[in-house]
């Protein structure tokens, strides 16, 4: 029986207001955008849809030929894993590892790139793990990496203790976050209760003693993020890294930009078919539900489990302090093209960060050599 997009997200409704009920009403938005993303065989990371394309071409708007939702880094240029093999090839000479883990590894684009540059630059790697909790797209990883099939593997959990560099290329927007509302003054939890309306649910707020990391000034009415499960998972893999390195790259602030009183309406967004969207209610399975991350609310989780900041900064300037303009210059014009997306300012280049973590003392990472923002975690 062929499941079409209105059964399937008919469906993961049935299924979120299953419970909603037996939760009493009403649960957190961080509860509805777990379910939303990945009850099993229905949530958006967790059916057979196709998520991850290449860039759409010039002046097209809505999805590419090969369908997906977004682009990502690795679908987006070759380079950008060519580039990122250089900082990936000195984490592992300088923490004496020979092991990576990736996190969310989508197409296996990346895990690609990176083996193929780092056998080029002779890096030896050992073992490759990749943790994804989607068993389509690992069908899609597979057959991706058929070529480095001896040293590639795949976990839905982490062992007690590891040892290598860890990779997570836009993993932690995707984790949930609790959403607050400061309405009248009063802050409140916002969640998701049940409605008569067509999709069945409805936001509902319930008041709260939690509270943003910083205080907001003005009186005005303001709704944002707190992050506990990304902040949870960075000390979870800080307290398993015996030795290693850890390399997050995402679109977000450090904690004074993340709240500061003008970004008054959060930042969760919803990706489908190359169109952003702010109702992450409508079609629940269907669309990427994502949120910007607080750089500072990582950093600190990460040094409170122990690790060390090794650096802070853009993608744009970390690419290039890798040696990004060398790899353009031998490069065909429309790789080129497709690079420079990478790190233009209005494209990849400012928004998205990249954060550097260490098991032991700090050392001179590659990728902050120029441009370092820890100051401003």
């Amino acid at each position: 029986m062929t499941t079409t997009p209105y059964s399937l997200t008919a469906h993961l409704r049935s299924e979120i207001a299953k419970v909603i009920d037996a939760e009493g009403g009403w649960i957190g938005f961080d509860r509805y955008m777990a379910l939303a993303l990945y009850t099993p065989g229905l949530g958006y990371y967790a059916n057979d849809g196709v998520i991850f394309s290449q860039m759409p071409a010039a002046g097209q708007h809505g999805a590419s030929a090969g369908g997906g939702d977004f682009v990502t880094a690795p679908e987006m240029s070759p380079l950008f894993g060519q580039t990122l093999a250089r900082q990936v090839a000195q984490a592992l000479q300088r923490t004496q590892t020979d092991e990576i883990w990736e996190f969310g590894a989508g197409s296996g684009a990346l895990a690609l790139q990176l083996l193929d540059a780092l056998q080029a630059l002779g890096q030896p790697v050992r073992r490759y793990t990749i943790v994804d909790v989607s068993g389509s797209l690992r069908a899609r990883q597979q057959a991706t990496l058929a070529g480095h099939a001896a040293r590639v593997g795949w976990a839905t959990a982490l062992p007690d203790a590891l040892r290598g560099v860890v990779l997570g290329n836009e993993v932690l927007d995707a984790m949930p976050v609790k959403l607050l509302a400061r309405l009248g003054g009063r802050w409140f939890e916002r969640g998701v209760a049940l409605a008569s309306d067509p999709t069945g649910l409805a936001w509902q707020d319930r008041p709260t003693a939690l509270r943003p990391p910083l205080a907001i000034g003005g009186a005005h009415d303001y709704l944002t993020e707190i992050h506990p499960q990304a902040e949870a998972f960075v000390a979870t893999l800080a307290d398993k890294l015996t030795a290693g390195a850890v390399f997050l790259i995402d679109y977000g602030f450090p904690e004074a930009e993340y709240y500061h009183p003008q970004r008054s309406m959060g930042t969760v967004m919803c990706h489908r078919a190359h169109r952003a969207d702010p109702d992450p209610l409508a079609e629940p399975g269907l669309k990427d539900i994502t949120a910007h991350v607080n750089f500072t609310g990582i950093a600190l989780a990460a040094q409170d489990a122990g690790l060390n900041v090794l650096g802070y900064c853009t993608q744009a300037r970390f690419l290039m302090n890798c040696g990004l303009v060398d790899l353009l210059g031998s490069a065909g014009l429309p790789e080129r093209a497709n690079a420079q997306r990478l790190i233009m300012e209005h494209e990849m280049g400012e928004l998205f960060k990249v954060i550097g973590l260490c098991r032991g003392e700090p050392w001179d990472a590659i990728g902050f050599a120029q441009g370092d923002r820890t100051h401003t975690l």
